[in-house]
């Protein structure tokens, strides 16, 4: 699914209302149908709220609010709609408003904030609020009187909705001047935008449903930021070929692993054995060797890290067994492990996923003709704090600007980059980023970026481009998919773990023990 900003929405409304006879009417009452169709079936059906509460702007987030009042007053129920700016409102705002009126909505003015927060602790225990004071079009800062009223709501309303965006949240930053409207459920018209998704708005959009405001399909289909959901890679997951061998579905090499970090490189490389790759080989430094052999499981094989310039040109010289590098789990930020990461960036001509200690030892400054010189893909999986570093500026910038950070360094190195977090960001040379929005807080725990890496290099390494090996992955686009494929299936094993074993109790190694899980659920 497409995600765009406010800007690019407002190009898709433009089209639709110049080439396909769509008014802003129109859109209003597609957006009353399925906003109040969706709230009937999920929370009325169950639960009497007693009067349901809208709150109202006078913008068209306000006309779109009262057009569900007035489709969920038509159903039945008792809404009370409170108008925050009485005196004011656009053209489509009160032509609802009239409209709320006829069909019996309750309208309430609010001429003093003391008014509306008494109606809150005087009339009943429940309250269901939608959301409909200001919507992406919001610029900081917040009036002091909508920060009252968005503290009240906050602090009575037992469900709040949001229409589009919730109140106080920018709709391409996510951003906030001092509050805003904590949403459990927020309702985007037409497409998700950016802002659901950066900053504060991942945090307090609550569970993001897509309506479906009638725009036409043809204008929601085409754009550059995508949301990522198993639907997007199920059409690249394949069964494997039953008469295969394990030639057939490549061979991962994994380097890291330092003294104390050995667990880094053994998760990676069990969770590239697990993803279905053929081989998978660790290597790490001789001091640490004894402790991989015994820690490691024994269908991977292992090998050393050179460090004396014979043993790295022989190295180098078996570089074309290998289908995908991993770069940097455990490794340690020694000199020897900068020096390690940029003869394999230099010599290794197949895909490499630099992630951990191997972007530390890195530079942007003086490495970055290194990147841009190469043809396979370079992926970096950093997490927040190490984007920042590699970029030079702070985590409190990256977090406000995270697309517009990740696609100058896309540019600056022509690397694909997997920016880690509760959201997680994937963009690629060819233009397209993905947004992967599912918290979990049982993946906040040390070794799972770890297991990542060592996924993405199992799916790398079942696609060359010389053996087609598993056909999987025809060409580099199909490669940015397999990246797709590899965050979608971490993601998927994570929800399952949390699912069985609790989010406070759950392990690194345990979202590889249910990848079983996350296949299964891709091949449903």
């Amino acid at each position: 699914m497409k995600v765009v900003s406010v800007e690019e929405m407002k190009k898709i409304e433009l089209r639709s209302f110049n080439d396909f006879g769509f008014s802003e009417k129109l859109i209003i009452e597609n957006v009353g149908v399925s906003a109040a169709d969706y709230i009937q079936e999920s929370f009325l059906n169950d639960t009497d709220f007693g009067e349901i509460i809208v709150v109202a702007g006078k913008g068209n987030n306000g006309a779109d609010s009262l057009a569900i009042a007035r489709q969920l007053k038509n159903r039945g129920y008792s809404v009370r709609a409170f108008l925050l700016f009485p005196e004011e409102g656009t053209e489509d705002q009160k032509h609802q408003l009239e409209l709320a009126r006829n069909f019996g909505v309750k309208i309430s003015e609010v001429n003093s904030i003391d008014s509306f927060k008494a109606y809150f602790t005087q009339i009943q225990e429940q309250y269901l609020v939608i959301d409909g004071i200001v919507g992406t079009s919001f610029k900081t800062p917040l009036s002091n009187y909508l920060f009252e009223v968005i503290d009240t709501v906050n602090a009575h309303s037992t469900i709040t909705i949001s229409i589009d965006i919730p109140t106080g949240i920018t709709g391409d930053c996510g951003s906030i001047s001092s509050t805003s409207i904590l949403a459990d459920y927020t309702l985007a018209i037409g497409l998700p935008k950016v802002g659901h998704f950066v900053s504060e708005g991942a945090k307090r959009s609550g569970e993001l449903i897509v309506l479906d405001a009638g725009l036409p399909s043809i204008l929601l289909e085409e754009g550059d930021k995508y949301l990522l959901t198993p639907e997007v890679v199920s059409n690249i997951y394949l069964q494997r070929n039953k008469f295969a061998h394990k030639n057939t579905f490549g061979h991962t090499l994994l380097v890291g692993g330092s003294h104390g970090m050995t667990g880094a490189l053994v998760m990676a490389s069990n969770a590239a054995l697990k993803v279905g790759t053929g081989l998978v080989t660790a290597a790490t430094w001789e001091s640490n060797y004894n402790e991989l052999t015994t820690r490691i499981t024994p269908e991977i094989m292992t090998g050393l890290i050179p460090t004396e310039r014979k043993e790295v040109v022989d190295i180098i010289k078996e570089f074309s067994r290998f289908d995908s590098v991993v770069l940097g789990p455990g490794l340690g930020r020694s000199q020897e492990g900068r020096a390690t990461v940029l003869e394999v960036l230099n010599n290794y001509s197949g895909p490499i996923v630099v992630d951990a200690d191997a972007i530390r030892v890195l530079s942007l400054k003086e490495d970055r003709e290194v990147f841009q010189r190469r043809k396979a893909p370079t992926i970096f999986t950093p997490h927040i704090g190490e984007f920042a570093s590699f970029v030079g500026t702070t985590v409190d910038q990256i977090l406000e600007k995270p697309m517009q950070y990740l696609k100058e360094m896309v540019d600056l190195t022509n690397s694909c980059f997997i920016l880690k977090g509760a959201c997680t960001y994937l963009a690629f040379p060819n233009g397209e980023t993905y947004i992967n929005y599912f918290p979990n807080d049982g993946m906040a725990t040390g070794g799972s970026g770890d297991v990542l890496a060592g996924i993405l290099g199992g799916m790398l390494a079942q696609y060359t481009p010389e053996k087609k090996v598993s056909g999987m992955f025809e060409d580099k686009e199909k490669i940015f998919h397999a990246l797709c494929l590899g965050v979608t299936l971490h993601t998927l094993a994570g929800k399952h773990a949390a699912i069985n074993l609790g989010e406070r109790t759950m392990s690194a190694m345990n979202i590889i023990e249910h990848f079983s899980h996350a296949f299964k659920e891709l091949n449903e």
